[in-house]
């Protein structure tokens, strides 16, 4: 975790990669797409704590359609920059049987956490199981799964704001910021 010092000059030395506003389009065009392909579903929504918070709570109310709730917490990272063993804070529970499920997530990095989620929400009797993610990061290869519903792409870089932590810091952003390249 960063001291408040650090984690003000990390910020000031960031380069600012998507503004608020664009980050808010990003936001409006999921909330339609899923509108359009979930209205007539009552499906359980997943929030993927604690990265999704930030979009899950923007995304909700822009949502037009009866639906449920639950969160579950899963990281590969903690507070690390690379991916590391899966670990289940709060695994999905049974009342995903026979729903149709939309998991949302702030950002599909490599993609092992998100197949991992379907993968488990589809064991334990899912009807369906779409993935929305604010952001998915360039990385130049292939990953196990595409979000079915993605706000912005995002480079191959250390990015943090809007629900994505650098250190434990900053997921209160309302913009996407990136570390400085060295």
């Amino acid at each position: 975790m960063l001291g408040n010092r650090q984690a003000r000059t990390l910020l000031e030395e960031a380069e600012l990669i998507r503004s608020a506003d664009e980050v808010q389009a990003a936001v409006r065009r999921v909330a339609d797409a899923v509108n359009a392909t979930l209205a007539d579903q009552h499906p359980l929504v997943l929030s993927v704590m604690g990265g999704a918070v930030v979009f899950t709570g923007q995304l909700l109310p822009l949502l037009d359609f009866p639906l449920d709730f639950d969160y579950l917490h899963v990281s590969r990272y903690g507070n690390e920059k690379q991916g590391g063993t899966l670990h289940w804070k709060v695994a999905p529970r049974e009342n995903v049987r026979g729903k149709v499920v939309l998991v949302l997530d702030d950002i599909l990095d490599e993609g092992e956490t998100m197949h991992a989620i379907k993968q488990r929400v589809m064991e334990l009797g899912a009807t369906k199981c779409y993935c929305a993610v604010f952001a998915d990061k360039e990385k130049g290869m292939d990953k196990p799964l595409r979000a079915d519903f993605v706000g912005m792409e995002l480079p191959n870089r250390f990015v943090f704001g809007f629900g994505m932590d650098v250190h434990g810091a900053w997921r209160n952003l309302p913009a996407i910021y990136a570390l400085k390249e060295s």
